[in-house]
């Protein structure tokens, strides 16, 4: 016989994993709505689904009449029609939204699963290994140092529940042996890799809101995935019209110029700060350059050689995505494809961003060569 707690904690476990599927049903949309960035806590992330109802049958008291019981039309209304100009707001509920919290760990795990992105092969110190202690979960035995109190109390108060020993008028719980619960883990081997992020952006005239909106939705979805596959990150920004200077964040996605482009002068001071302060060696460097592909005269060639010379030789992987906007040529993925065989240059990803819709494939194109 199934204990009452057991059948809780099994219908607990089969309601996370439709709701994992339900995630994974929808994980499109969360991404190009961006509707999770402003959710997000230190490590959970609240997402919105459509509440989960177990259908019944419900039964008219009417005995004659309405559809399938007497009279009908093809198109007639099976429940009460939208209200006409001057009826008062109706009676009955709408649809309810749920927000289900979620790790920000399961919700790369789910984005790995979905999107089939590898991990990556760390470089620099992956050679040198920690153990670790990580708790994974909840055991019935163990240390009373490591005791969860809350988990305790919670199966103290439906053991009485369930056995109607829980007095409500005084509400006193004491835990006993079988109430006990205690924090597990295991020891876990991880390499001892460090990353650094360091995005750039175009703040021209040209770049406008809906193009930073985009930039700063795909940003989230990379930080997401390469903090699960590093030990630390380090984040960096870096914004350019005809000069380049490193900014926080907030500033990174609230700035506009109104000056020209020139796309040489993020990738330099993008070089300098590697070279200063992240060697190669030791850390996996990841660049992530986005702009609308206008660039001034000349200075692609210049882009081409800090690249080839320096960056590439530098970085686990350059990726430049290429917003369209209603002002820029468009034309500096083309360059780039014209003077790189992009098919033999594993570490350099392209990818073109024409609207929101397109962020779920450029996060592929970028994070799917597991570099």
């Amino acid at each position: 016989m199934i204990s009452a707690a057991k059948k809780i904690e099994r219908d607990l476990g089969r309601f996370k994993r439709i709701v994992r599927g339900k995630i994974k049903k929808n994980l499109k949309k969360y991404i190009t709505q961006g509707e999770l960035i402003g959710k997000r806590g230190k490590d959970i992330v609240s997402i919105p689904l459509p509440q989960i109802d177990i259908p019944t049958f419900r039964y008219s008291p009417k005995k004659v009449g309405g559809v399938g019981q007497g009279e009908g039309d093809e198109g007639t209304p099976l429940g009460p029609g939208s209200l006409e100009p001057g009826q008062e707001a109706g009676e009955l509920p709408g649809d309810h939204i749920l927000e289900v919290d979620v790790t920000i760990e399961e919700l790369a795990d789910i984005l790995g699963e979905e999107l089939g992105l590898p991990n990556i092969e760390p470089k620099g110190k992956k050679n040198i290994s920690t153990t670790r202690d990580k708790y994974t979960g909840i055991s019935r035995s163990g240390p009373e140092s490591l005791k969860h109190f809350k988990r305790t109390y919670k199966e103290a108060i439906k053991r009485q529940l369930i056995s109607g020993s829980y007095n409500f008028e005084n509400p006193r719980v004491v835990p006993v042996k079988e109430d006990k619960r205690y924090r597990s883990w295991q020891v876990t081997i991880a390499p001892e890799s460090n990353a650094v992020i360091l995005y750039m952006m175009d703040v021209s005239g040209s770049m406008g809101d809906e193009q930073k909106d985009i930039v700063r939705t795909e940003s989230f979805w990379i930080d997401t995935w390469l903090r699960t596959q590093y030990k630390g990150i380090e984040t960096r920004y870096i914004i350019h019209d005809a000069a380049a200077r490193e900014v926080d964040r907030d500033t990174f996605f609230s700035t506009r110029e109104s000056g020209g482009t020139k796309i040489s002068s993020a990738y330099e001071l993008c070089d300098k700060i590697i070279d200063e302060e992240y060697p190669p060696q030791d850390w996996n460097i990841y660049p992530f350059h986005f702009s609308d592909g206008d660039n001034w005269g000349d200075d692609t060639e210049t882009c081409i050689g800090i690249l080839k010379d320096h960056l590439l030789e530098k970085s686990n992987l350059f990726c430049y995505g290429q917003v369209e906007g209603l002002y820029g040529s468009g034309s500096f993925k083309e360059d780039l494809k014209r003077y790189i065989d992009l098919n033999h240059v594993e570490n350099l990803a392209t990818s073109e961003i024409r609207n929101k819709d397109e962020i779920y494939d450029s996060i592929k194109e970028f994070l799917g060569r597991g570099r």
